[in-house]
């Protein structure tokens, strides 16, 4: 309970993060276009709030959400749901969309808390645990604030709060060579990173001949897809690690599209 707890800390830490680039946005600017393709400022705030919605709904009605996947499951074109949630809701009046992505996030907040130790939450892909759901939210939140930060033209600092991120990517290695139609690496892989204050966060045995090694913010924009391999300092030791490298992602569903090379070269400074 301690552990979930202090991830529940760190999810309501980086939607406040994400919610801040937008708390005092004038209600033109809604539309801007962002760096994920055909989605505006109102999108990537609808699409947290559709996820946060689909997550609280599994939370608290897992017979509800299994009617909502079966829906899904059968509907002309599955893998567009996510797309269509956001736009559904992008619509709304900037201030609507906010408050109900507050409130959102708050009920969630309350209902991961109260799920049973050992309860499996039903998702999309494999049924998780309230621990991982939340580890989940964090990823995202952070990953769509990144979508906003670039909008505006502004340099988050980065936390400790990246390693959730991180090790989603590390542990969904596997699921991302699968979905690129490639059989994953039989053996491990040892990847080493240094945190934003200096620390370093390993994972994998420590004399594994694949590695991948570099700051850890360059490896959380690698696996979100925010930035270009080729614009990391990130540096693998071993052919199948250099391949993961192109393929690596720690969300679910298809490959995205990714940022071009050189797409974000200048920065502000928040």
């Amino acid at each position: 309970m301690a552990e979930l707890e202090a991830l529940l800390a760190d999810l309501d830490a980086e939607s406040a993060d994400a919610d801040r680039l937008v708390a005092d946005l004038p209600p033109g600017r809604w539309t801007t276009l962002t760096p994920a393709d055909g989605w505006t400022v109102a999108h990537q705030i609808a699409h947290l709030l559709w996820t946060d919605e689909r997550s609280l709904l599994a939370a608290t009605d897992p017979d509800g959400f299994g009617e909502a996947l079966q829906e899904i499951a059968t509907s002309p074109d599955p893998l567009r749901f996510v797309d269509a949630g956001a736009a559904q809701l992008a619509v709304l009046p900037p201030d609507q969309l906010l408050d109900r992505w507050r409130e959102t996030r708050a009920r969630l907040r309350v209902a991961l808390a109260a799920v049973p130790p050992g309860t499996r939450l039903p998702w999309y892909g494999p049924p998780m645990s309230a621990a991982s759901m939340a580890t989940a939210r964090i990823m995202e939140t952070w990953a769509h604030g990144q979508d906003l930060a670039d909008t505006f033209g502004v340099t988050r600092p980065p936390t400790g709060r990246l390693r959730h991120v991180a090790h989603l990517g590390v542990r969904a290695r596997d699921f991302a060579y699968a979905a690129h139609g490639l059989d994953a690496p039989p053996e491990p892989f040892h990847v080493r990173l240094t945190g934003p204050d200096a620390d370093v966060w390993t994972w994998g045995p420590d004399d594994a001949a694949q590695r991948v090694t570099g700051p850890a913010l360059d490896f959380c924009l690698l696996v979100t897809q925010r930035r270009h391999r080729a614009d990391l300092a990130l540096h693998a030791e071993g052919p199948d690690a250099d391949r993961w490298l192109d393929v690596a992602q720690a969300f679910a569903g298809p490959p995205g599209a990714g940022r071009a090379p050189g797409q974000f070269a200048a920065e502000g400074v928040a």
